[in-house]
């Protein structure tokens, strides 16, 4: 079957509409359009992980960093929850893991820029939102324009700017952004005031943002004075039942940036008040694609690393032009002075979260493991980070079978669409549902109508996309069957996609395949193009401008010293220019073994509050272990099936899992040397689950 698509209509470029954008001291200048950022006069796509700062230990920031950058990652967006560190009114703490100033300067050693979500409100399945109890029980409104809670929000900004001032961009710096609020939809007065109060303060960046979503007629926001930012989740831990959720249209090609907007085809364009945000004054940016997903204590989904992956893909087809991640790395919630800092039913809001564990199933975990999408996820990056001054430009068309709004349960119609400015493009194919099959497609021609695809057939779990008339230094490449990843020089690598025969036709020549692998580079001219297999491009690094690709491990730089994330001896290849060549690092490692001895009691007494944790729902029965490690190497893993399971070294609750279905990893060197007990909550089945 032939695959066509539908007309590309060319939209306006606007520019210089918008009160955005800044120049540093050199004069490079980081400026926003309709349809994507700027940096240096270029398009730009930044690639944005969130990582808390304050959810993670200080020794660890600088080696989780290089995983990220690693990993792709351009732009760290980090949270400063104001409970954090003003706990108690008038007493400020950034020390130590709350310190933002070393944070933000050790990104910048990295190469890493940063956009500071500052609230006053933040969420991230903090206490109260990120608010201190103290201000919950203030008599003023809170969000609003109250006069006093202003006066509360100024010394707050105050109190931050004092922390990171002569770090902005403008100053050679590397902070870029502020987020304002969080999830605030209806309030752009506020919004446009608290812009106001941030500028006052000192805060002057080239990107100010604020939640897009959550309205069916787009967040309302100041318009043109900040640029609204959508996200996309797999599922919806946070959603009040414990039943299977409908498939998601995530996974659908779909322009629409709102999540909530699915079904607006019925429904007048704007809200009572006339409200309708102007999507086509900004790019479709995002903050929020969920690379994992939190485990909520009564909706508990497994996110594996294709979940993660194409949905980012799917949305990049659509049109994204900034990639931005919650979460990408986990974290650990801290133990307030009165009270725990997690999100409880018991606080007034909808769920209850682990007392410390934010490990998001993403894809670094809590304790800096590498998950699947985190190998995957640098397949976009890569490409986003060499060529996203081309791929910018480039706009959505949708196939010509695609409906406004597509139904994910429709799993027999192919799934694609194209990117392109008209001359050459980027086919995007997704045959991939989250916890649904679809259907084999057999030699499907897919006519973009400036090339015409050779029959493919597209079956199994796979998601991709392929270039056509792409210009590659001075030869133009009319269509590849395999993913672009990246280029050094002159060299390109590319990536096979299983099932499909990497099959290349350049411009009026025939076209050839290719038998991807170590050896598979040729010559085209001046060009080397090398074609990986997917399993190979899934290792693949770039890191200082060469190219690396791990043999099962994931490769980083840590102070110019070329590093693997997991332990012991490992092995790569990197290529020299015109070959890749092997090479072997040795690395001592003695991992600890673990040893469970049952108990009929603890010998001391959990706290009040963390004994809730292990009864939410109603009292439980309750297993106990002491555990004993020979080392401080490695991990531990407790495949127990339980509700609640927590740890204490010591006495101190050091960490805490909702059991979802796989073992709990937990670092020996938490209970190394110490006097360590295991508890676990009896399960009832009284959760959504998806083993």
């Amino acid at each position: 079957m032939i695959y066509q698509l539908k007309p590309y209509n060319k939209t306006n470029l606007l520019t210089n509409h918008l009160n955005l954008g800044g120049r540093n001291q050199k004069g490079e200048a980081i400026e926003v359009t309709s349809r994507y950022l700027t940096r240096a006069g270029k398009p730009w796509i930044g690639v944005m992980g969130e990582y808390h700062f304050s959810r993670a230990d200080k020794d660890t920031w600088y080696k989780e960093l290089c995983k990220m950058k690693a990993g792709g990652i351009t732009i760290v967006a980090t949270y400063l929850f104001w409970i954090y560190h003003e706990e108690i009114e008038g007493t400020f703490d950034f020390s130590g893991d709350r310190d933002i100033r070393t944070f933000v300067n050790i990104c910048q050693q990295v190469g890493l820029d940063v956009i500071l979500r500052i609230g006053p409100w933040a969420h991230g399945e903090c206490r109260n939102g990120g608010f201190p109890d103290w201000l919950i029980h203030k008599p003023f409104k809170k969000r609003e324009n109250d006069p006093e809670y202003l006066k509360k929000v100024k010394i707050w900004y105050e109190k931050i700017y004092e922390q990171v001032q002569g770090l902005f961009f403008k100053n050679g710096g590397n902070i870029i952004g502020i987020q304002l609020d969080n999830e605030l939809v209806n309030q752009a007065e506020h919004l446009k005031k608290l812009k106001e109060i941030a500028i006052e303060t000192g805060f002057d960046v080239p990107l100010y943002t604020v939640t897009g979503w959550n309205s069916k007629y787009g967040a309302k926001i100041p318009v043109d004075e900040v640029m609204p930012v959508f996200g996309a989740y797999p599922e919806a831990p946070w959603e009040g039942h414990t039943h299977r959720l409908p498939l998601s249209h995530n996974y659908v090609f779909n322009e629409v940036r709102n999540d909530t907007a699915v079904g607006t085809d019925v429904i007048k364009e704007t809200d009572e008040d006339g409200w309708r945000l102007p999507y086509e004054r900004y790019p479709f940016a995002t903050c929020e694609l969920g690379a994992g997903q939190q485990v909520t204590h009564h909706r508990r989904p497994i996110i594996s690393g294709m979940d993660a992956y194409i949905l980012s893909l799917v949305k990049l087809g659509s049109g994204n032009n900034l990639v931005g991640y919650y979460m990408y790395h986990g974290g650990t919630n801290k133990i307030g002075k009165n009270s725990t800092l997690n999100e409880t039913k018991a606080t007034g809001y909808p769920n209850d979260y682990p007392i410390l564990n934010y490990d998001f199933q993403t894809a670094l975990s809590e304790y800096g493991e590498v998950r699947e999408q985190y190998r995957l996820l640098n397949l976009l990056h890569l490409f986003v980070n060499d060529f996203g001054d081309m791929f910018a430009p480039m706009e959505y068309v949708p196939s010509a079978l695609n409906k406004t709004f597509p139904d994910p349960n429709d799993l027999n119609t192919l799934r694609y669409c194209v990117r392109t400015d008209g001359v050459s493009g980027f086919l995007f194919v997704n045959h991939y549902q989250r916890l649904a099959k679809l259907k084999d497609v057999k030699q499907a021609v897919i006519d973009t109508g400036m090339t015409c695809f050779p029959a493919m057939d597209i079956c199994g779990e796979i998601g991709f996309f392929f270039p056509f008339h792409f210009p590659i230094g001075s030869a133009v490449l009319e269509y590849a069957t395999a993913q672009l990843l990246c280029r050094v020089g002159n060299t390109y690598f590319f990536a096979t996609i299983n099932g499909i025969t990497p099959e290349y036709k350049w411009d009026g020549e025939e076209a050839f395949s290719i038998v991807p692998g170590y050896d598979s580079a040729y010559q085209k001219g001046e060009l080397t193009i090398v074609t990986l297999t997917w399993d190979q491009a899934r290792f693949v690094r770039k890191l200082s401008e060469t190219v690396y690709v791990g043999e099962s491990c994931d490769l980083y730089e840590e102070n110019g010293v070329l590093c693997a994330a997991e332990e012991g001896d490992f092995s790569y290849h990197v290529w020299n220019g015109t070959k890749f060549e092997e090479h072997h690092v040795h690395r001592s490692f003695h991992p600890a073994t673990v040893s469970f001895q049952n108990l009929e009691t603890l010998p001391f007494v959990i706290p009040l509050e963390y004994e809730a944790e292990l009864n939410i729902g109603g009292t439980r029965k309750q297993i106990w272990k002491k555990i004993s490690v020979t080392s401080e190497e490695g991990f531990i893993e407790i495949p127990d099936v339980c509700d609640v399971e927590q740890i204490y070294a010591n006495e101190v609750l050091v960490a805490d899992n909702y059991y979802y279905g796989k073992p709990w990893r937990v670092p020996a060197k938490l209970l190394y040397q110490k006097e360590c007990y295991l508890v676990m909550s009896e399960w009832k089945d009284d959760f959504y689950r998806e083993f």
